[in-house]
């Protein structure tokens, strides 16, 4: 249960530091007061969404602290084990900071967590019923979920879960595989002829390139013995060659030596500059002897070219891509081809997957229906002792308006009433009275929660609506809950406050330059006076006080 509550610098609440106890506590104030703050402060600590228009105005940041007995709740205990958290003492601190210039942080005692696991260790702490919870009720995926708590019967909902997954999993692979138009097949013929005319061209990667290369050297073939020739002549061969010129200057400058030894170092890199041309003359006749006329090679090159060319043109790529370009779609084909394969194995899967789908959505089927006329039966007899004596209540379980799996299975779940006598069973949304769907919001909250695993219910002022004899029947109501789990609750009705074990008053001042909310825990008179106050407004007279004792004498 809810032990402590700290909050700091959240909207008009500087600091508000709180103890709780067993049973019932209400929380009662003025319109505006803040009391529905304490309970959108334990929705922060819980997990809730939050942003930095929660933060009062000049401070930096909010900070919310809740310490939690957590006594035997073996679910929560295993999900703390599950993440390594250790407790001490049972007790459990839950914290939240929302920042104004950085992200919101969550801990778990004194251990950093994500929010994620803050929702979900809060969810196994506290069961939060808000103030709007009636219209929630007119939703349709609302009644499912609270004839599913109430069943208990998360097992087979989880089974659903998972074979719906199974079964989505293999069904989007599928479509992912399944072309539009029956085109797969199409493709898969174009790109066999398209591999087995590239692989009836022998391509070898980079030949192209050498090709061409060849292709241009057998066509210059003259020009380049020519200029081989000349080249090799003038260098070394040929008269007045570069050879002879070095050699001539090399004795002139040796005829000066007998002079001078200078010359000697110009003659040294002269030599050397006679071997480099000795070798270069060299390699020019190794290539001389290698350049061949050979025009039937020439013939065969272009031929060879020409093939390629006209390939490349007729699959749009470049000649140089073309080899390429066949290893691609050859990959395409043999992709496209194991996918035919898988497909045939998928369309099995899919068949399994649905069989196992609808075997589980239709054993939940089953248990919706037998839960739906229990929870109906348990809520009608609260909706006769809210006032309602003639009341109806239904649930309706039918199959979808399709046979596609859905998550949560193949059922509709409705609630019907019927309010007065004579009255057929209508759809709850179709409820005109606030106060009928106040009362029956309230009904089916508490019978959809009786076995919530959750030790503490907040009540956000769910008797709106609500008032003279059939408020104290509701006060009467949440103070029966209180013998089995911590209640708290915010109310407007002195009916519903003077049956609660504990009371705190929410006011809230302002010096017109800030507003700050304060909590008072009251004792045995101040009770008296603010049940009064709730019975008689601004002005408390001596009857109103004398009532409001009446009242929590008989609570």
């Amino acid at each position: 249960m809810l032990k402590h509550l700290c909050i700091d610098n959240l909207a008009v609440i500087e600091n508000i530091e709180l103890s709780f106890t067993e049973g019932m506590t209400v929380l009662t104030g003025e319109t505006g007061a803040g009391k529905s703050i304490l309970i959108d402060a334990l929705g922060l600590v819980l997990g809730g969404r939050a942003d930095t228009t929660v933060i009062r105005t000049g401070c930096a940041r909010a900070g919310i602290s809740a310490m939690f007995d957590v006594g035997a709740n073996e679910q929560l205990l295993q999900l703390l084990d599950e993440q390594s958290i250790s407790i001490a003492d049972n007790e459990l601190l839950l914290r939240r900071t929302v920042n104004r210039n950085g992200p919101s942080r969550a801990y778990i005692n004194t251990t950093a967590v994500p929010l994620q696991l803050l929702r979900d260790i809060g969810s196994l702490l506290i069961d939060i019923h808000g103030q709007h919870e009636h219209q929630r009720l007119l939703k349709r995926d609302e009644q499912r979920e609270l004839l599913d708590g109430f069943g208990n019967y998360g097992d087979i909902t989880l089974q659903v879960n998972r074979a719906y997954e199974k079964w989505d999993a293999v069904n989007r692979e599928l479509r992912s595989l399944t072309e539009p138009d029956g085109e797969t097949g199409d493709r898969i013929s174009l790109l066999r002829y398209q591999v087995q005319e590239l692989q009836a061209l022998e391509l070898e990667e980079n030949e192209v390139e050498r090709l061409e290369d060849e292709y241009k050297r057998l066509f210059n073939i003259n020009t380049l013995l020519e200029t081989t020739q000349q080249a090799l002549d003038g260098l070394y061969a040929g008269e007045q060659s570069v050879n002879d010129r070095i050699n001539a200057v090399k004795r002139e400058l040796a005829s000066l030596e007998r002079f001078d030894s200078g010359p000697a170092g110009i003659n040294a890199l002269l030599e050397n500059a006679s071997v480099h041309v000795a070798e270069a003359a060299d390699e020019l006749r190794s290539y001389l002897g290698r350049l061949d006329q050979d025009p039937e090679r020439l013939q065969q090159v272009e031929q060879r070219l020409g093939k390629l060319h006209d390939m490349a043109r007729k699959h749009r790529v470049q000649p140089q891509q073309l080899y390429a370009h066949q290893q691609s779609i050859t990959q395409q084909l043999a992709g496209m081809e194991h996918d035919q394969a898988r497909l045939a194995q998928l369309e099995q899967e899919q068949q399994q997957a649905l069989e196992e789908y609808r075997s589980a959505a239709d054993e939940l089927g089953e248990r919706r229906r037998r839960c739906a006329a229990l929870m109906a039966e348990e809520i009608c007899t609260r909706i006769r002792t809210l006032g309602m004596p003639d009341g109806a209540f239904q649930i309706n379980v039918t199959p979808g308006p399709d046979l596609k799996p859905h998550r949560n299975g193949n059922n509709q779940v409705e609630f019907l009433v019927s309010a007065n006598p004579g009255q057929a069973l209508l759809p709850l949304r179709k409820v005109a009275s606030g106060g009928e769907l106040s009362r029956i919001s309230l009904a089916v909250q508490v019978s959809a929660n009786r076995d919530s695993s959750a030790p503490t219910m907040i009540f956000d002022e769910v008797d709106a609506g609500i008032a003279g004899g059939i408020a104290e029947i509701v006060g009467g109501l949440l103070h029966r809950l209180s013998e089995h789990r911590q209640i708290l609750c915010v109310t407007h009705l002195p009916q519903v406050a003077s049956q609660g074990d504990n009371h705190f008053r929410v006011t809230k001042t302002s010096d017109r330059k800030t507003t700050e909310t304060r909590v008072d825990v009251l004792n045995d008179e101040e009770r008296v006076e603010e049940i009064a106050r709730m019975l008689g407004g601004v002005r408390i007279s001596q009857q109103s006080r004398d009532h409001a004792r009446e009242m929590l004498e008989t609570g």
